[in-house]
């Protein structure tokens, strides 16, 4: 059974091949699925994507009928996959749901101890022999609200953490984890009022018809004066034009993000030698309160092997005509 891994790092490679079993012929390519890459994948049975891929319409189409029958998303996201016509030229496609949500939870606070203590700026004084301490005044998160935007699996173990901290957490989602009430005392609310009370505020929603574009001019004037605001989820469901104008304006203190609206032709490749064209990224990587990494909140030891073993189970399980709990349907 040959399978093409589009857009594979070399340091995920030794977890897919621990992971690899059964009559799985892998082969790798670091290059993305896009219009002038699809025919790589002429003479294979199934392909493996991230989310740096493209599979719309038209890529589907091709793939079809280069006799793709088989897509194994190593994601728990698939918004950059037209699953309605995926399924209507009957190629299975199947996610990985859940790897290590603490790996990316502890991202977010990660991001949220560096702005907040000041740690990126003061390796910069440091490193021109400024070992003032000046403009390196953080707070305590003890005692501080925090506002959490979706509480699945991620946005839970962020809460947990949180709670350790001793904050007053407050929580947005239609899906309410009485577990998480019980072990945090999170209490849900609606997004206004979460906005209103959050000295730091986390996303950890999908995005969805309902997410996108959620953060925008109207929800950014809403919020407390100076909150940290921290998105290691998605990056459309941030507007950032309006990102920007919040963080002018003096309403966002700090931003924290490891996704961007338009990150695609960005992320993941080497721009050393070149210029960003993209201009509304280029002022926002610009702003001293702003920490940016690129979407890396996924890359520990426990989520690579769980993604690997996840995408792996789902191709064997298609291979021997098993079940597969993890196949998307649209």
């Amino acid at each position: 059974m040959k399978i093409l891994m589009y857009s594979t790092f070399d340091f995920e490679k030794p977890f897919i091949e621990k992971a690899k079993h059964g009559k799985l012929e892998l082969v790798y390519t670091s290059k993305n699925l896009n219009h002038d890459t699809v025919d790589l994948a002429k003479g294979f049975e199934g392909i493996s994507l991230f989310t740096s891929d493209i599979a719309n319409s038209t890529i589907l189409e091709k793939l079809y009928h280069l006799g793709i029958k088989y897509i194994a998303l190593r994601t728990v996201g698939h918004d950059h996959i037209d699953l309605k016509k995926a399924r209507s030229l009957g190629i299975k496609v199947a996610n990985v749901p859940e790897y290590s949500p603490f790996s990316i939870a502890e991202h977010a606070v990660a991001l949220l101890m560096a702005l907040n203590r000041k740690i990126v700026l003061g390796q910069k004084l440091m490193e021109m022999g400024d070992y003032r301490l000046d403009n390196l005044v953080g707070f305590d998160l003890h005692g501080k609200t925090v506002g959490i935007i979706g509480t699945g699996k991620i946005g839970s173990a962020f809460a947990k953490i949180m709670h350790g901290f001793g904050c007053t957490l407050l929580a947005y989602d239609p899906f309410i984890n009485e577990e998480l009430i019980q072990q945090t005392k999170i209490r849900y609310c609606n997004l206004e009022e979460l906005c209103q009370s959050a000295d730091v505020i986390s996303i950890h929603c999908p995005l969805n018809v309902d997410s996108k574009y959620m953060f925008n001019k109207s929800i950014f004037s809403q919020m407390k004066k100076g909150v940290v605001f921290i998105n290691t989820a998605r990056g459309m469901i941030v507007n950032t034009e309006d990102l920007i104008e919040a963080i002018n304006k003096g309403i966002i203190s700090a931003v924290g993000l490891d996704v961007y609206e338009k990150e695609r032709p960005i992320f993941f490749k080497n721009h050393i030698s070149e210029k960003f064209t993209d201009h509304v990224y280029t002022i926002l990587r610009s702003l001293p309160n702003v920490l940016i990494t690129g979407h890396q909140g996924f890359l520990s030891n426990e989520a690579l092997q769980g993604i690997a073993n996840t995408t792996m189970a789902n191709l064997n399980a298609w291979a021997y005509n098993s079940i597969c709990e993890n196949e998307l349907e649209k």
